[in-house]
């Protein structure tokens, strides 16, 4: 590895500098000039392009059509669901005044005190209020139902302490909204889209997860239930990474979006909501990221190839030249995304390290002598492992190759999740244990207290209900020895 990146802090010493500073080290974010916001560079946000992409399209297939709705809420509108804005009140961002004046001495700008707002405006940090406030304009009868929405946009919550992709006051999210006839219907739309995040991070980033039901105490504020999707990052610390909310008839009774049914009665709309954002992109890196830097899974890397040659005079770059070309076009066609780097201003040292930081999935490099040979060095950065193969139908070989990496990041983070899932009924120990990291599948009694002692000795949280799991006999709660309820999955978290 080349001297770029001797400065990056090992996983095992403090994994938590490594990702800051791997965030920052592979371009894809930094601190933006507003405190606890971030700017996302091109690589990092090709990546979320990647993901918008490919979730927008199985959202689609599910039926839902995108929207967009201002990033402005009156004040009043939050005022409507107690719970929901009980939950947020304390995050929001509020715009009180609409105009600026030079100031006195006109080396600058102030607030003009004659532009305060009749009524407040909340910058969204979500959008069910001001969603719901026209959903009741578009909703007459059962025959405009379900409403299935989406809309891609920025949120805004005020945070204290923040962290690259994981934790920013604003960040990038869909957010689905959907109205309905019946309970049924919308308890069945939220279980769906749960389904379609799961299938998603699996499949295309790589990252099993446990799906379950949340707590009273951690659902999403005016829910009825959310459902969550919690992966596990290397360092045994569970990550929330999508969830699908429930809300009844909550929102519906208030903003008064009712319709008449098919009895020719009135009813107000079943609602649901669900959301993932750029905090996928830390779960990501935190999944499958090494000590040489980005590890990323190529159903979503920007570029899945990188050749580089190497070469000596401009008439051997010709030469290699006339053979990429080639062979890009080859793997073009096959829908592979290829970096040609034939660049002559970095030393090709410099790019093997930069694309492997970058978590480019495989590299091609050929020099005079290969192409003599008919030869073509290949590493995969999964393994790090290079072999010298024949050109000659390297572009099947590298097809085959991606679906490998691919599969075999997959299965090294299953196997993680799967070898630290502990079952344990015993509170000392779990409070041994859980130092350490890891999942937990604990006996609890249901009540509010149990689970605020354990978050209060432990910093660890009950992540979900997890589905799945035989709950027929949960045994006895490890920390007030009453009857429990069901097992649930306790972690310490982002």
């Amino acid at each position: 590895m080349a001297k770029e990146l001797k400065d990056l802090t090992k996983r095992e010493t403090d994994y938590s500098r490594w990702y800051n500073e791997l965030v920052v080290k592979a371009d894809l974010a930094e601190q933006a000039d507003v405190r606890g916001c971030m700017v996302i560079k091109p690589y990092g946000y090709a990546i979320w392009e990647k993901i918008q992409q490919t979730l927008d399209g199985m959202f689609k297939e599910t039926g839902v059509q995108n929207v967009y709705f201002p990033m402005l809420i009156p004040k009043s509108f939050l005022s409507k669901e107690a719970e929901h804005v009980e939950g947020f009140a304390k995050e929001c961002a509020v715009v009180t005044h609409y105009r600026l004046r030079a100031n006195e001495s006109h080396d600058g700008v102030e607030v003009d005190p004659s532009a305060k707002l009749e009524e407040e405006l909340i910058i969204r940090p979500t959008s069910e209020t001001t969603i719901w406030n026209t959903y009741r304009k578009w909703i007459h009868s059962w025959r405009d139902l379900p409403l299935l929405c989406n809309q891609w946009c920025n949120v805004m919550r005020w945070e204290m302490r923040t962290r690259l992709f994981l934790r920013t006051s604003e960040f990038l999210w869909q957010e689905g909204h959907t109205a309905h006839a019946t309970k049924e219907e919308a308890e069945k739309r939220a279980k769906q889209m749960l389904g379609v995040y799961a299938d998603f991070v699996e499949k295309y980033m790589a990252m099993p997860v446990i799906q379950g039901v949340k707590s009273e105490t951690e659902r999403f504020a005016g829910a009825l239930d959310t459902y969550t999707i919690e992966a596990m990052m290397q360092d045994g610390k569970a990550l929330q990474s999508g969830t699908s909310h429930f809300l009844g008839q909550n929102f519906g009774k208030a903003f008064n979006v009712q319709f008449v049914d098919k009895d020719n009665k009135l009813d107000y709309a079943w609602a649901t909501s669900w959301g993932v954002s750029t905090r996928l992109m830390g779960a990501l890196i935190m999944t499958h990221s090494d000590d040489n830097g980005l590890v990323l899974p190529p159903h979503l890397a920007p570029i899945q190839v990188v050749i580089v040659p190497i070469f000596k005079g401009e008439e051997e770059l010709k030469r290699l030249d006339e053979k990429f070309n080639v062979i890009t076009k080859n793997l073009r066609a096959k829908g592979i995304r290829v970096k040609y780097d034939n660049a002559d201003n970095k030393r090709p040292g410099f790019k093997f390290a930069d694309y492997e930081l970058k978590g480019v999935p495989v590299r091609l490099v050929m020099g005079g002598k290969d192409l003599a040979n008919g030869t073509i060095e290949l590493m995969r950065r999964d393994t790090l492992e290079k072999e010298t193969l024949s050109a000659e139908g390297i572009e099947d070989y590298v097809e085959k190759l991606l679906e490998e990496i691919q599969q075999n990041i997959y299965q090294k983070a299953k196997e993680r999740l799967e070898s630290r899932i502990y079952p344990c009924d015993n509170y000392e120990e779990f409070k041994e244990r859980i130092k350490d990291g890891g999942f937990f599948l604990c006996p609890w009694d249901g009540t509010v207290e149990t689970e605020a002692k354990i978050k209060a000795e432990t910093q660890a949280t009950i992540r979900c209900v997890p589905f799945g799991v035989d709950q027929s006999n949960p045994g006895v709660d490890m920390v007030s020895g009453k009857p429990a309820t069901c097992r649930v999955l306790i972690a310490r978290s982002y």
